[in-house]
């Protein structure tokens, strides 16, 4: 392969992650164009998963951030009805893992997975 096939290469993957962090921002209720926002995107990514914005100072503290990071991607899954696999898919294989969350059937159930209680008919 030649550079410039590199370079195409990676602005394939680069449009299809954005593309899959705004549809996932969408189905979330959050506007979409928030995905390309570099500092903004995770301040909705942390309103999305229900955690407190504080925990923005934490990714710029070393190792913390990875922890911090872990955590958010799990309640993220968490929070489109997915389980902590899933998330830690969304942390290490993103690439795959967004678009199947973006234009999969998940929906979004509220911060953590936390759906507003249905009422039955007695």
């Amino acid at each position: 392969m030649e550079y410039m096939d590199y370079i195409h290469a990676a602005a394939a993957r680069a449009g299809r992650m954005i593309a899959s962090m705004w549809k996932v921002f969408e189905k979330a209720g959050e506007p979409g164009w928030a995905a390309i926002v570099p500092v903004y995107n995770l301040v909705v990514l942390l309103k999305i998963t229900g955690k407190p914005m504080w925990w923005l100072a934490m990714f710029c503290i070393p190792f913390a951030n990875f922890v911090v990071i872990v955590l958010v991607m799990i309640n993220l899954a968490k929070c489109f009805g997915k389980g902590t696999g899933f998330g830690l898919g969304l942390l290490f294989l993103g690439v795959v893992f967004f678009p199947l969350l973006a234009f999969g059937d998940a929906r979004y159930k509220g911060p953590a997975g936390n759906s507003p209680p249905v009422l039955s008919p007695v």
